[in-house]
């Protein structure tokens, strides 16, 4: 055993604490595994459950299936249980787990039975699995169960063993993920003994049980195989606590599996022998798949192949797509990248012939692996070697074309070989047909050439070789002459043939290319993100044919920004997908495992500050899957334009930071400016107390008097506007502090409205206030403050109509409102006048103020914890309300209070 590696001072794992703190900041999952039905798993769930709920745990049932027990649903008294959805499927009613009530009544730990259950076609996850998944990323605990023959790797060693076949199954990673397992096991013959006694299944259900899958053989099989896998999850735990602990001790190397996969019934038998392997070793593995260069597979195939992958990806493998001619070299290479140490792939059918001539797949990979080692899955039943010669993949329609061609370019090839042997007598006429050979490779392939080359062999027999007209051959030479020119042709014509598809496969690649580098073209000249997501729509159907749309995040929802053909429109459910898309970062919809029943497809957009849009692609054949080819270029287009999009949005982001770096210029020469409006007022003090100390004998008593009011309402206004900026700094120092106590707010509003006829006599002020108006938590001197602002606002723009304040109760708010009848505030201001240094112009269009009033009112009224706001007009279509809300004290504390 190697000695992990990890640094000198004994630090523990961070990658064994950072799945730590995943796990500790979502659910948690715990799964009771049985290894059978009868066992007890909901059972013991229900007892564990009620014993939480006993000691004060908010516990829910999801939905648990009694199956008719007693003593189940006995366990279900007391325990609060979720209504089930109600649906209907092709006219019949189904009551299913409800998903969406589960997340809006969001329990501490909620108990959803059956684990492998298949959901409705319309439901959001087509398996039981993906909804406890979505709970648990909720941050919800949940308790499932479920037997050991549901297990995705192990579903065909239980069909060997019972002779049953498995359609329900659960993805190995679920029950890896689980916090805890808990094993309910009983032994084969009292589970035998409770069927038996009815306990299970009705008697006749029972008795046909007992005779196939509960057999005391089978039972005792599956008996082992949850013994066992329960035993590899406790061993997960301790090297992950160990990990945590940073304790010294024996670990195992870093083993990582290679499975190689094909459109081959066997690769499925691979995918769940390397998942097996790979749990077993707790090692990494990957599922590769190496397509010839130029070949296309038809519907079957691609879609054999779709299904292998789909697996190995729900078994937790990472898979990947190759091409090349040399399948081992290919294979080999990506293994010694990766830092293979295991290789797993299917038994050869390949005849003795290829094997030698090292045509057989698994003996050319044994013969160069090294020191990786191979393992070897046996097919399922025992079938014939395949011939040398593979047999046709293609059409009959493609093969009687290419033997047509092989049979019109021999025949001209004999037609033109009898023409010169008239005329010439030449010795040798092979060549003639080599050439014929060589044109129908090059025209129609491997499979024409063979086929050419067996034709001129026949011909050239017959034809040139003495006796002519006939298969004999008359001396040895020619017979061995004849043979070589069998060898060579089909060689010559294999090997042209092999070129002419690796041709098509690099022309194809090349209009790939081409069309990838004309995209990149339109990207780059794109200038916002709207040019970009047009061009993505546009390339995207030209490329797949299909309806294509595009979505941006536009707060908390999705926005469609994009689509081809432009009238292109989602429905509630396609929404939903693009929203998980985004959400989760992962593929939703069509050929996914989240609502497949969508017509679209959606993936994410992913930049490098996470998803920044949805793609929603249709499928040009909903039944077939997506070919290697497609899924290369679509992710590099999708790519693309995740990259475009980011650079539109930090271009935009740096304009949007440079205009605020005006703003802040702006306020700056605001700021300077803020001198001459202090200058004002003491320019008209110092002028009128000079006048009063040259000239005050001298003047007439109402002139004194005119000019010390004069020196009044400047020193007001100067004091007000010092007032502003002092409260201003301290509140953005953080230095003002806010009382919290009981407010009347009928006293301050009297408050306000005194100092403001003293300040402004000429300007009335009417009040408004509901009875039984309740207290408030504040400040009374500010709030004071902040009505007195909103009056000197209110008349400055006003002129001589004056204000309104009015008071009542909204609910739980106390809402305020100082009404002016000026000419109000432009809607896109009605944000602007609560910024700093922001001045309206009066109608005389002058500024006036120093532009902190509401600035200072908004500051003191959030911390205060209520809202302002600016609404205009107001009255009459015109005027500004200014709208105060501060949440009212509780009714206990204001009796206390007026008492």
């Amino acid at each position: 055993m190697a000695q992990l590696n990890r640094p000198d001072d004994g630090r523990p794992d961070p990658d064994a604490l950072l799945a730590a703190f995943r796990r500790e900041t979502s659910g948690k999952l715990k799964v009771f595994l049985g290894a059978a039905p009868g066992v007890g798993k909901t059972f013991a769930m229900l007892q564990a459950a009620r014993r939480l709920k006993d000691e004060g745990v908010d516990v829910v049932v999801g939905l648990v299936e009694t199956h008719g027990r007693a003593e189940t649903g006995a366990l279900l008294e007391g325990l609060e249980v979720l209504p089930r959805r109600i649906g209907d499927y092709h006219g019949h009613a189904f009551a299913d787990f409800d998903i969406d009530a589960a997340l809006e009544r969001k329990p501490t730990l909620i108990v959803v039975d059956e684990l492998a259950h298949t959901n409705a076609p319309e439901s959001r996850h087509p398996k039981r699995w993906q909804d406890v998944q979505e709970l648990i990323a909720a941050g919800i605990d949940v308790w499932t169960a479920m037997n050991i023959q549901h297990l995705e790797s192990l579903a065909d060693v239980v069909s060997r063993i019972t002779g049953v076949t498995v359609r329900e199954t659960v993805p190995d990673r679920v029950l890896q993920e689980a916090t805890d397992v808990v094993l309910v096991d009983i032994t084969p013959d009292e589970l035998i003994q409770r069927l038996n006694e009815g306990k299970v299944y009705l008697p006749e259900t029972a008795r046909r049980a007992t005779q196939n899958f509960f057999t005391a053989g089978n039972l005792t099989a599956l008996r082992e195989l949850a013994l066992r896998r329960t035993a590899d999850r406790v061993d997960d735990q301790i090297v992950d606590y160990l990990r945590q602990k940073a304790i010294e001790g024996p670990w195992g190397a870093s083993e990582r599996l290679l499975a190689c996969v094909g459109a081959a019934e066997v690769s499925e038998r691979v995918v769940r022998r390397a998942a097996q392997l790979a749990t077993s070793l707790n090692a990494a593995w990957t599922a590769v798949y190496v397509e010839p260069v130029g070949h296309v597979n038809d519907a079957t195939r691609a879609s054999q192949l779709a299904r292998t992958l789909g697996l190995a990806e729900r078994l937790g493998a990472d898979t990947t797509r190759l091409q090349g001619a040399d399948y081992p070299e290919e294979i080999l290479r990506l293994a010694r990248r990766e830092n293979v140490t295991q290789i797993v792939l299917g038994q050869s059918r390949a005849g003795a012939l290829a094997r030698a001539l090292g045509r057989s797949l698994p003996d050319a990979i044994i013969r160069r692996s090294g020191s990786i080692e191979v393992h070897i899955v046996p097919h399922e039943k025992s079938e014939p070697a395949r011939r040398f010669l593979p047999r046709p993949s293609f059409d009959p329609k493609g093969l009687g074309v290419e033997l047509l061609a092989a049979l019109g370019f021999v025949a001209c090839a004999a037609a033109i070989g009898e023409a010169l042997n008239a005329a010439v007598k030449l010795p040798n006429l092979s060549i003639i047909f080599l050439a014929a050979v060589v044109i129908a490779g090059m025209r129609f392939g491997t499979r024409a050439a063979v086929i050419a080359s067996f034709l001129s062999f026949a011909a050239f027999n017959v034809l040139f070789v003495r006796p002519v007209y006939n298969f004999g051959v008359a001396q040895p030479q020619e017979l061995f002459a004849l043979l070589v020119f069998l060898g060579v042709s089909v060689l010559t014509g294999s090997l042209t043939g092999r070129a002419r598809d690796q041709r098509e496969g690099v022309i194809k690649n090349a209009e790939v290319m081409r069309s990838l580098y004309n995209y990149s073209r339109k990207l780059a000249g794109a200038s916002t993100a709207d040019d970009v997501l047009w061009a993505a729509a546009a390339h995207l159907h030209s490329m797949f044919g299909g309806r294509i749309v595009l979505l941006v995040a536009e707060g908390d929802d999705l926005e469609l920004r994009a689509a081809w053909p432009p009238d292109a429109q989602l429905d509630a459910t396609a929404m939903t997908a693009a929203r998980w898309a985004q959400q989760k970062n992962e593929a939703a919809g069509w050929g996914t495992g989240t609502l497949p029943n969508v017509e679209f497809q959606f993936r994410p957009l992913l930049a490098a500050r996470g998803p920044i849009a949805v793609c929603g692609f249709e499928p040009h054949a909903p039944d077939q899957p997506i070919s290697g080819d497609e899924e290369r270029a679509l992710s590099s287009i999708l790519d693309q334009t995740a990259i475009a999009l980011d650079r539109v949005n930090l271009a935009r982001e740096a304009v949007d930071t440079a205009a605020m770096q005006e703003n802040e210029r702006v306020r700056d020469a605001l700021l300077a400016s803020l001198s001459h409006d202090l200058r004002t007022p003491l320019s008209a003090i110092a002028g009128a107390a000079t006048s009063l100390r040259a000239l005050g004998d001298k003047m007439k008593p109402e002139e004194r008097v005119e000019l010390l009011s004069s020196i009044e309402d400047e020193t007001a206004r100067l004091s007000r506007f010092v007032a502003n900026l002092l409260d201003m700094s301290r509140i953005e120092a953080g230095g003002l502090k806010v009382n919290r106590d009981l407010v009347d707010v009928a006293d301050v509003v009297q408050g306000a409205a005194e100092r403001s006829r003293k300040a402004f006599p000429k300007q009335p002020v009417r009040i408004n206030l509901a009875p039984d108006l309740p207290f408030v938590r504040g400040d009374d001197k500010l709030l004071e403050q902040v009505l007195f602002n909103l009056l000197d606002n209110a008349h400055k723009y006003a002129a001589d109509s004056g204000a309104s304040i009015h008071g009542r109760r909204e609910g739980d708010e106390v809402v305020i409102s100082v009404t002016d009848e000026g000419p109000g505030v432009k809607p896109a201001d009605l944000e602007k006048v609560f910024e700093k240094f922001y001045r309206g112009g009066r109608a005389d269009g002058r500024k006036p103020g120093t532009g902190l009033g509401l600035s200072v009112c908004r500051s003191l009224i959030q911390l205060m914890g209520g809202t302002i706001a600016a609404q205009s007009p107001a009255v009459r279509r015109r005027g500004t309300r200014i709208v105060i809300r501060l949440p009212a004290a509780a009714p206990s504390a204001a009796a206390r209070a007026r008492t």
